[in-house]
């Protein structure tokens, strides 16, 4: 990240290069200290649907509060969302696989601990590398040399993804999770046994139903996804067709594949 910063042909100055510095070492501080109220909702039986709602819907607000303060209002947002109509359906695209992916990342904070499912659900950027080498050819001016580090860099992250998948938690670890439920049953009002099953993802049988108003927030969202793809365009860039597809088709077998080995497993709890 840090030499991403330093490294960009935007950075001009050694005052950008060493604000791009900063803010990456920002950005690393607040996106690991973000993982306190993970182990806190989550020791506490909260369901990662509820979390990753809450989460968006602040993340919306929070955005939204920092553009029309350093946008100047709300006219001129608005005057920059318009210019940027043809690419809103992207950006919205994007947004929504994030979504996803942080929901996937949830359940593996819940089940596995913040300790393994974090570190596992961050090999995206090996997700992020296959689309950026195959699919936008930014690896073909590199030289062999850079070319051997970032193969390197990446097989050493396969092998940490590999290593960690494989590290149970002993005994020890598993007692401390079931204490600092206990403390959380004694701290709030919290009834024990929907608590302590739903850790595991053991009261499937108990998920309450489909609300009236679960319908209108999903027609809600299509059809803002609907409006804005009939004005999307094509962004002018070069993709490989044959990787993309491949690449996207491999995304949706993984996408299905993980949704329904988690509905099984958990009704997702």
């Amino acid at each position: 990240m840090l030499a991403y910063a330093t490294a960009q042909p935007g950075a001009g100055t050694p005052h950008r290069a060493a604000a791009g510095v900063l803010a990456a070492l920002g950005a690393g501080l607040l996106w690991g200290t973000m993982y306190i109220p993970y182990r806190k909702a989550y020791i506490s039986g909260m369901n990662p649907l509820s979390f990753v709602t809450v989460f968006t819907v602040g993340e919306l607000f929070t955005m939204s509060a920092l553009a029309l303060i350093f946008r100047g209002g709300l006219g001129p947002l608005l005057n920059e969302l318009a210019q940027a109509r043809a690419a809103l359906f992207w950006l919205f695209l994007g947004g929504f696989c994030w979504v996803l992916g942080d929901l996937f990342q949830q359940y593996a904070a819940k089940y596995i601990g913040i300790g393994r499912g974090i570190p596992l659900s961050n090999t995206n950027q090996l997700w992020g590398l296959a689309w950026g080498a195959l699919v936008f050819g930014e690896l073909s001016g590199k030289s062999g040399a850079a070319q051997g580090l970032i193969i390197a860099g990446s097989a050493t992250m396969i092998a940490g993804a590999v290593a960690i998948s494989l590290a149970e938690a002993p005994a020890s670890e598993q007692e401390s999770w079931r204490a600092s439920q206990r403390r959380e049953e004694e701290r709030y009002p919290l009834v024990r046994e929907p608590t302590k099953a739903s850790a595991p993802g053991e009261a499937g049988e108990r998920r309450a139903g489909r609300r009236w108003w679960d319908v209108p927030i999903v027609v809600l969202a299509a059809g803002i996804f609907f409006v804005l793809a009939r004005g999307a365009q094509r962004p002018p860039m070069v993709i490989n067709l044959f990787w993309t597809s491949l690449l996207a088709f491999a995304m949706l077998c993984f996408l299905f594949t993980c949704g329904w080995v988690l509905w099984k497993r958990t009704r997702f709890l």
